[in-house]
Order: structure tokens, then sequence, then C-alpha cells
């Protein structure tokens, strides 16, 4: 029995690692049919055209390459005064045209790269674009599971890894896959068959050997990009964080995590470079046995008198030809298959199904006043635990209404339905009597503005952050909004102004400015719908005051949709909606759910009742 296990276990393990390369090749062969629209485009003639003449500057340097050992033979012969000397040139002519040879060999090569690097950089630029976008468009659910990090490690790699494929696949090897198969004519044609036949003996066994040890390290060197992946993340995850490291005084903490990740890297890199080195020492025992056998022919053709010495030092010529490429081969197919992997991550993340998407027919939001309407709302971030269970609230043109409740009562997921991050798993929420799932994303987001909890700045100036409300708002708009939002003033203080830095994330800025830099975004955004989520929550009460004036204006003329925490924020709601375990309880303003002593009363008097012994302490 114990054997019988141990053979289906290593059958498994067989059938398993077969399944793994399978897929390996087959990820490989669609990231090139992936890749093969950018350099190929149907619609793009002049693509095509530098295309066609890079690969007709290849051939012709080709062709150029393999006919120059005959002037390096015939100018040995002249000098040897041995055969007829070649077209007459004799060994001075025939040395120049050996070195006009190389010089239009080298020269061919080099128009080939600048003609196509318009080529390549263009397909760089759309892939990168379109990655970019890609990744903007993926649901809420995505971000929120994914490693920002690493994330951008993928696609740093991903992007190098297109570089190298478009310079070395193109122009490496099938270049050489050319040269080798013109050299092998001329050592049958000109020489004799066993010069084809070891030459062609050594290539395939350098390929089959070079192939086979790759094929190993490329598992090696995935381990050591999870590793690198891996530490990257931490090290992001720990600066992004580095308040919360001072608080706790984690930096050794943070440090011994750190250097874990890098510990793993380490081994991962060390593996790598013992393959390699493995790797380089059979290639060189196999082109140098290759070489030794050639030129063994050679030499017996010379001591016989079959062959001049021109002829042994052409046959070097081609050999030394051919082991250069074959020597870069090794590297070239080491790199392009790390490449194809670390491309396939970033198709791989290109092939990430967007979960919130527009219909075909979608039509622009048409917003006539802003009316807003939960009918019925059922929804779960997972199948199995459903958040809101039935959920009607209707806000009508130019009102405020409030969502309170307790932690987990699902505030914060009506708000995330409304801007479209999630679509209702049932009933309908509509604008002015139109289901979001139906418009255009586009034109939902540019009639709803959001003041989060805690606004996020992009590490760049005051100005730029509040100007981010609206593209290509002027700077006297910039103005207003920040004067609207009570924070102009403060910025006429700056030494710089509006051309302050904020600081990576804001953190240059105290929590009530970023909230009023954020408000003035929005506000220059100038939306008919407004979203206030916990805006006031991570505030102290003094500055909660004033940045709670400042969104009363802004909500003047507009459908408000306020989530709160704190209830004294939003005592002067229109209405109140209190939701309790993902289902409405009661609604009213504040006055009247006060008396009628229900949920919103209890929440009221407990926060009341904080509220009175913090400030007492």
């Amino acid at each position: 029995m114990p054997a019988d296990t141990t053979t289906t276990a290593g059958a498994d393990a067989a059938q398993g690692s077969k399944q793994t390369d399978a897929e390996e090749r087959r990820s490989g062969l669609r990231t090139i049919r992936k890749v093969a629209p950018y350099l190929w485009p149907a619609d793009i003639a002049w693509v095509r055209h530098k295309v066609l003449g890079a690969m007709a500057l290849l051939i012709f340097s080709k062709l150029i390459s393999v006919t120059t050992p005959f002037f390096y033979k015939g100018a040995v012969d002249a000098l040897a005064e041995e055969g007829v000397p070649m077209l007459a040139l004799g060994a001075i002519g025939l040395t120049v045209a050996y070195g006009i040879a190389r010089l239009m060999t080298v020269g061919f090569q080099q128009l080939r790269d600048a003609v196509f690097a318009r080529v390549g950089q263009r397909a760089l630029r759309m892939l990168a674009l379109e990655t970019f976008q890609h990744i903007h468009q993926l649901s809420m659910r995505y971000h929120i599971t994914r490693k920002t990090g690493g994330l951008s490690r993928i696609i740093e790699r991903g992007v190098k890894g297109v570089d190298f494929l478009l310079r070395f696949l193109l122009f490496s090897i099938g270049p050489l896959m050319l040269e080798l198969f013109m050299v092998g004519i001329i050592l049958a044609v000109v020489f004799d068959i066993s010069y084809l036949l070891i030459v062609a003996v050594t290539i395939g066994l350098y390929v089959w050997f070079t192939f086979a040890v790759t094929e190993w390290r490329v598992k090696l060197r995935r381990e050591m990009n999870d590793q690198d992946t891996d530490a990257n993340q931490k090290a992001i995850d720990s600066l992004l964080n580095y308040e919360t490291v001072k608080y706790f005084g984690a930096e050794n903490r943070e440090a011994r995590r750190y250097d874990k990740a890098m510990e793993g890297y380490e081994a991962a890199a060390i593996k790598t470079s013992y393959s390699l080195a493995f790797l380089n020492f059979g290639q060189s025992f196999l082109i140098t046995a290759g070489l030794i056998g050639v030129m063994i022919l050679a030499a017996v053709g010379v001591q016989n008198g079959t062959l001049t010495v021109g002829d042994f030092v052409m046959v070097n010529a081609y050999m030394v030809q051919i082991t250069v490429p074959l020597n870069f081969l090794g590297t070239v197919y080491r790199e392009i298959r790390q490449a194809l992997v670390d491309m396939g991550e970033m198709f791989d993340l290109l092939e990430q199904p967007k979960e919130v998407t527009d219909k075909t027919d979608a039509k622009d939001l048409d917003v006539n006043g802003g009316r807003i309407e939960l009918d019925q709302v059922r929804f779960g971030y997972d199948k199995e635990r459903e958040i809101l269970k039935g959920v009607s609230i209707t806000a009508e043109p130019g009102e405020m209404v409030a969502i309170v409740g307790s932690t987990g009562s699902g505030k914060s997921t009506i708000g995330r339905l409304l801007f479209r991050f999630y679509d209702v798993g049932d009933g309908a929420l509509r604008i002015d009597g139109q289901d979001v799932r139906d418009v255009t994303q586009n034109s939902l987001h540019a009639a709803i503005g959001v003041v989060p909890q805690d606004t996020v700045l992009f590490n760049d100036t005051i100005g730029y952050n509040i100007g981010y409300g609206r593209d290509g708002a002027t700077q006297e708009e910039i103005e207003t909004a920040a004067k609207a939002a009570q924070i102009h003033e403060f910025i006429e203080r700056l030494p710089d102004g509006y051309d302050t830095a904020v600081g990576e994330r804001g953190l240059k800025l105290s929590g009530g400015e970023k909230q009023r830099v954020g408000i003035a975004r929005t506000l220059l955004k100038d939306p008919p719908i407004l979203l206030l989520d916990e805006a006031t929550s991570a505030l102290d009460s003094e500055t909660e005051q004033d940045i709670k004036e400042a969104l009363m204006r802004a909500g003047r003329g507009r459908t408000v949709l306020t989530i709160a925490h704190r209830l004294s924020t939003i005592a002067e709601a229109d209405r109140i909606v209190v939701l309790e375990q993902g289902q409405v309880v009661e609604q009213g303003t504040h006055d009247a759910l006060l008396a009628s002593e229900g949920r919103y009363a209890q929440l009221w008097l407990r926060q009341q009742s904080d509220d009175a012994a913090e400030t007492a302490a």
C-alpha cells in the first residue's frame, strides 16, 4: 500500500508538472499573440512600412555578414600566394573589402534599429496606457484586495519585458536562425557535409541544453520575483504607514519584517546565480567542442592539400561568427523566457474582468432635479453575507437626507452603490428615475461629488489638488472654490500660496485643512448631487463645526446624501434614516425621531453621554 501511494503521488506530481509546463507554453504564445497587433496594426500603414523596412535591412546585413569571411579567406590566400586572388583585388584590396563588409554589416544593423525604434516605443506606450486605463476600470473589489506595491511591480516588469521582447525576439533570435541557415549552406556547399553535421549537432545540443536549463531557471526566477514583490510591498506598506509605525515604536519590527522578506529574496537570488554559472559553463563546453571538431577537419584538409590556409581561416571565421551569437542566444533566450513570464503577469492583469461595466446601449445620465431612490436594494460583498436587506430610501431634489446607524449597518455601502463602485444584487437604485446600471459610468460620476471621511491628496500643490475637481479649471475658479470652502485665507498665508506642496497623501496638512481642500475641489466640480461619507468623523469638535458650516453651504441647491457617525452633524437634515443590520428601522426629522424614543434616540443619548464624559475628562 505505501508503495502504491508513493507511485500515485509521483504520477500526480508529474501530471501537475506537465500541466504547469503546458500552461506556461500557452501563456507564452498568448503573450506573443497579444503583442503582435502592436507591431502590425491593420489600420496604421506607417507602422507596417517601418517593420517591413527594418526586416529588409536585417536581411541585407545578414547577407553581407555571411559573405565577409570570403574576403578574409581571399586576403589570407593572396598573402600566402595560394590559389587565384579573389576578384583580382590583391591582399590589400581584399583586406579593405573585408573591412568595408564588416562596417556595412554594423551600419545596416544600426539603421535597422533606428527604423524600428519608433515602432517599438509606440508599442510600449500603447501597452502601458492600456494597462493603466484598465487598472482604473477594475472594480473596487479588486483594488481593495490587491496590494498596490505588488501591482506596480508587475506593471513595471511587464513593460520592461515588452521592451526586451521587441528588441531581441525580432532582432536576435530571428536573425540568428537566418544566419545559422546561411552558414550551414555555405559549409555544406563550399567544404563538406561533415562540417554541416558537426555544426548542426553542436547547435542542436546547445539549444537543447540551453532550453532545458533555462526552464529550470525560470522557476527559480519566478520564486525570486515573488520574493522581490513581497519585499517591495512590505517596504511600500511600511512607508505609507509611517505615522503608525512611529506611534507604536515599531521601526525595528518593520525592519525585521522587511529583512525577513529580503532574506527569502537573497536565497532565491543565490540559487539563480548558481544555476547561471552552470548554464554558462555547459554552453561554453558544447561550443568549444564543436569549434575544435570543425577546426580539426579543416586542419586535416590543409595538410592533405585539399584546402588552403585561407579555407582554414574562413572556417574559423564562420565558427567564431556563429559562436558569438550562440553565446548570446543563451542570455537572450533566458531573458525572453523571463520577459514572457513578466508579460504574462501583466496580460493576466489586463484580462482581469471588469465587474462593473456600461451596457452597450447605456446613455448619459440626465439630471433634472437630483432625486435619489433606493428601491428594495439588496447587496452583499460576499454572496454568503448580505449587507443590505431590502433598503428603500428616497431623497427628493434639493433635500438633505442623512443615513445613520451602528458600525456594520450598511451606511457606507449605500454610498458605494450610489457611485456604482458595485452593482446592487437585487432591487434598483435610481437617479431622477434612471437606473444607475442603465447609464454610463462617466456621466454618473460627473453628477456626484464625494467628500470622504479621509480626503486623500496627490503629492502635488494645493492648487493642483483643488483644481483636480474639474479638468482645465482656471486659477480664478480654483480660488473661488477655496473661498467657498473657507480655506483661501489659510492658503494665502502660506509662503508659496497655492503652489505649496502638500506631501504624499497630504501629510503636510492637518485633518481639517485636508477636508477643506476636499470640499473645495468638490465645489469646483459643481455636481448636482453631493455624497458626504462621514466627512467630519475624524475631526475635533471645533474643526468639525467649521467644516460642518462649509458643508452646509456646499449643499445648498443640491441633493445631499450624508452618511454620518456623529449625530450632531446631521441634526439639521431634512430627513434622517436609521439603519440597523442592513434594514431601515425608522426615519424622520431629528426632533421627530427623538420624540419617538426609538433606535435614533438611543444612539443620540449615548453619544451625548460620551461627549459629556469626554468634555469632563
